[in-house]
């Protein structure tokens, strides 16, 4: 017996009603096509920005200078036929620029609400971290209620709602630290890394064979936001053996007992890992969840809940690092 038999046998629903998922594998494979017309490599990030909009959370994309956090984000937003808005964070950004204010119509003599740029379906936020801490507040409403309350009445945002927002590791001077409230709204922190030198070569043949024209009109439309609902709904319809939900729930316990850790992960990191887990195993075309499944979204779902203690920081340490330990020392169940 294959170890792919052995997986199915030990995880699979007791049941005959299956899901099809044949659909949404087709699908989001055709956007990964589309993406990878203009995106060479960074199949990782593709994946878990596919996983994000599956599971209905949010993604922090954090990375350098110049590896195309914007550009991908954007393209997998336009592979989706819906209300896209791009929200450009700066110093002196308002929250009423962001979720938009009441203002007096002067032909009625009463206040009408205008809309901000976050009511829309796929919003980017560029460099979510160069605007003060008053404007960032003005986000956690909306990333986990998806509402907006303004002057004493809640104004509900449209499905599906999905936050991207890119952020520079490197730079400190003119930014402002995400407080950890705000982090947790991230179902993931999806790190983009500079690309191999194959993949850098042939960024470069690409670039050049173009020479005209704007990359960015290579990428179609291949996917209804109503689709996406369809496949939000499948998602949650993915089965999760006992076993698995045991394993999810050692390792989030395991982040608050370690020596390594100054603060653990709370319960919405257990949920994120099993809505993401069950998002990952539908892309794959299963309707079961595996713990290679759990293992695969742990750490981008933990690393920026978590704290190092300052000595592990001074040796150098990161969170990525203590999680991928931490998740290799829980057992799985056989």
């Amino acid at each position: 017996m294959s170890e792919q038999d052995h997986l199915t046998d030990r995880y699979l629903p007791d049941f005959e009603n299956r899901i099809d998922l044949t659909v949404l594998q087709h699908k989001l494979d055709a956007v990964r096509q589309e993406i990878k017309k203009v995106i060479v490599g960074q199949d990782r990030v593709i994946n878990m920005l596919l996983i994000s909009i599956l599971a209905g959370g949010h993604s922090l994309i954090e990375g350098l200078p110049g590896v195309a956090k914007t550009l991908t984000a954007k393209l997998i937003a336009k592979t989706i036929n819906s209300d896209f808005k791009r929200i450009q964070f700066t110093p002196d950004l308002m929250p009423s620029d962001v979720t938009g204010s009441s203002i007096l119509d002067l032909k009625t003599n009463e206040f009408e609400f205008r809309k901000g740029p976050i009511f829309g379906n796929i919003i980017l936020i560029d460099e979510i971290n160069r605007a003060p801490a008053k404007t960032q507040a003005s986000l956690f409403e909306c990333m986990s209620e998806e509402q907006v309350t303004v002057d004493g009445h809640t104004y509900k945002m449209t499905s599906p709602f999905i936050v991207f927002a890119t952020q520079n590791p490197i730079e400190h001077e003119g930014t402002y630290r995400l407080p950890e409230a705000q982090l947790d709204r991230f179902l993931f922190k999806v790190d983009v890394l500079y690309p191999e030198f194959e993949q850098e070569l042939n960024i470069l043949k690409e670039h050049h064979l173009q020479r005209a024209g704007n990359k960015e009109d290579l990428v179609q439309a291949v996917l209804s936001k109503e689709e996406v609902i369809h496949f939000q709904h499948l998602v949650k319809l993915v089965y999760v053996h006992d076993d698995v939900l045991q394993y999810i729930a050692q390792i989030v316990v395991q982040t608050r007992s370690n020596p390594n850790l100054s603060l653990g992960a709370s319960p919405r990191a257990s949920i994120a890992l099993l809505e993401a887990s069950k998002a990952f195993a539908a892309l794959q075309g299963r309707d079961f969840v595996t713990p290679e499944d759990v293992k695969y979204v742990a750490s981008p779902i933990l690393g920026h809940r978590v704290q190092l203690t300052p000595e592990k920081e001074m040796e150098g340490f990161s969170a990525d690092y203590i999680i991928r330990q931490l998740v290799e020392s829980v057992e799985i169940p056989r």
